[in-house]
């Protein structure tokens, strides 16, 4: 008679390293184990019947292809809606309000990270040739709902939503326009990045593999007011060719092709300018890391993974070229000797010079 085993008792096997029977049948705990926990060793069959063991291999990876996730959002070039009942039914479609979700928990990892406070911070999602989401105006990224999502066209114009659009849309809609390959923005002010914008630095290159990659070379934009038409104007030319950019004392701003992209590349930034810091602090010879012979392997992988990187002309002596960054002076107490050395001459000096302070002292 077949056994019958239980959801503990499948974990027990798999724990200890021995295989589930083959004449074994599956409770459905034991199936929903090793559905959630993506157990290849299933080869025990069901009890609910012959094609509940082919869908739980199914459900936990087995004998299928693996996937690299992938959350861009494709549209059909000239197929915007234009009319109001078209925009309201693309607006509340089953695929838009997967986005607005994702956009909301985009926006509480952010906050979570405390790379925003009060109502800091703002995000958009391209849909279309002339649509983009984007978050609210005054509003904690944390504390968002899908119903808090905005529709706007590429000039700003709202088109949905009950909430007012953010004005910084603008600079997210300056880069769009620009770089096809932007389809999301994320725009926060990290502490360890924004402190780099903040002290107008730079940070260097060619370090950590994993920033040169996900991020390339960190763009700097020169200040203006936080929603005017020069600071998108100045942004959109910066990020055009760079995937995050540090806003002068402002904060940061980066781009993907989804929105997840995007708001990995804020918490690359973070990580990375964090790390440079403390570094810097070591006392120890920054100078041109992995040099540019490895470099440019950074920038093949940047490619292969479908980002542009403008430093692919660049020769390898430029590529790691770090002599702008300098960070915070050291001091050292030189070494002195236990009885520092005079001279006759010095002595003889500072005596005379005694003297002469004591004959104007007493004829004052």
């Amino acid at each position: 008679m077949a056994q019958f085993l239980t959801a503990r008792e499948v974990e027990k096997l798999i724990r200890n390293g021995h295989p589930i029977p083959a004449d074994a049948k599956l409770t459905p705990s034991a199936r929903d184990y090793l559905t959630e926990h993506g157990k290849s060793s299933l080869n025990a069959r069901p009890a609910a019947g012959p094609s509940a063991g082919s869908n739980a291999l199914k459900a936990a990876g087995v004998g299928v292809e693996p996937i690299v996730p992938d959350y861009e959002y494709k549209w059909t070039p000239g197929a915007d809606p234009k009319a109001p009942e078209a925009i309201a039914a693309f607006f509340t479609s089953p695929a838009i309000e997967t986005l607005k979700r994702r956009m909301v928990d985009m926006g509480r990892r952010m906050w979570e990270k405390d790379y925003t406070d009060g109502n800091g911070g703002n995000i958009t999602v391209r849909v279309g040739d002339n649509l983009v989401l984007c978050t609210p105006t005054l509003i904690s990224k944390g504390f968002m709902t899908a119903e808090d999502i905005c529709l706007i066209d590429m000039d700003g114009k709202q088109l949905a939503g009950r909430r007012k659009r953010t004005s910084e849309a603008m600079t997210h809609l300056a880069i769009m326009k620009r770089q096809p390959l932007c389809k999301s923005c994320v725009h926060a002010h990290p502490p360890h990045a924004t402190a780099f914008a903040v002290a107008r630095v730079q940070p260097p290159t060619c370090l950590i593999p994993e920033a040169d990659i996900f991020l390339g070379k960190i763009a700097l934009a020169k200040y203006e007011t936080p929603g005017t038409p020069e600071m998108a104007s100045t942004v959109g030319e910066v990020g055009k060719d760079n995937q995050c950019v540090l806003l002068l004392n402002h904060g940061v701003i980066t781009w993907g092709k989804d929105v997840e992209d995007a708001y990995w590349k804020m918490e690359n930034a973070d990580a990375y300018c964090k790390t440079i810091w403390i570094a810097s602090q070591l006392g120890g010879e920054i100078g041109d890391g992995v040099g540019g012979a490895k470099a440019r392997d950074f920038i093949k992988i940047r490619k292969a993974l479908g980002m542009p990187d403008n430093r692919d002309g660049l020769k390898e002596c430029e590529l790691c070229d770090n002599s702008d960054f300098r960070p915070g002076v050291m001091c050292r107490v030189p070494d002195t000797p236990a009885e520092p050395a005079t001279s006759p001459e010095v002595e003889a000096l500072v005596s005379k010079l005694t003297e002469e302070i004591l004959k104007q002292l007493a004829v004052k």
